[in-house]
């Protein structure tokens, strides 16, 4: 979500897409770094008893451990996530000097924002069909979640400024994406009862 915030930032500038679409990513780009300093500061040190504290860690597909190519935000010092941000930040920039001025660099770039943004909710499909089950996913963020697709292609759809084909068609994939997590939730639901939940609910039935 940061780096497809940064990324509209940049786009605006090619685009000049609707004011609060920009205060939006602006703003993303203040709550996200500020939650990533937050998580960096508030992670348990690396160990071995810590290990379950690491994203993915013991991850499988399959047979084969799921790793990141050169851990990528997986790191274990802070120091290497700030200068991701910093070149990140500074590729773009040169970009935008050398190729903002040309349509299809900022449509792509439009494309490629917009795209990473919409394309969140397909880990958590993933999960849940794997596992038959939406457990650990509340239905309240789903509520959320398509309430603001709602309020979102409203605004794409209805607003009578200028809003670029981009956001209206990567709004809808994720709209779609949103709603097939509806699905998923009245098909699975929260799944079977793990064995030590439904343990305890024995214990306290005898008791």
């Amino acid at each position: 979500m940061l780096v497809a915030s940064i990324l509209k930032l940049f786009y605006w500038l090619g685009a000049r897409f609707d004011l609060s679409l920009l205060l939006q990513a602006g703003l993303m780009v203040i709550v996200q770094l500020v939650l990533l300093r937050v998580a960096l500061q508030n992670r348990p040190l690396a160990s071995a008893a810590s290990n379950i504290h690491q994203p993915f860690a013991g991850s499988r597909e399959g047979d084969t451990h799921v790793k990141r190519p050169f851990e990528f935000w997986q790191w274990r010092q802070a120091k290497p996530y700030w200068m991701f941000l910093a070149y990140f930040s500074a590729t773009l920039l040169v970009l935008q000097i050398l190729f903002g001025r040309l349509d299809s660099y900022v449509a792509l770039q439009g494309y490629v924002a917009l795209g990473i943004e919409a394309t969140l909710p397909l880990p958590q499909i993933l999960s849940n069909q794997r596992n038959r089950s939406c457990k650990g996913f509340r239905l309240s963020v789903l509520a959320n979640w398509l309430l603001g697709d709602a309020m979102k292609m409203s605004f794409f759809f209805l607003a009578e400024s200028t809003i670029p084909w981009s956001f209206k068609l990567c709004g809808i994939f994720q709209a779609c994406c949103d709603s097939y997590l509806g699905v998923q939730y009245l098909m699975f639901g929260e799944g079977p009862v793990d064995s030590i939940d439904g343990l305890a609910k024995e214990l306290k039935n005898l008791s």
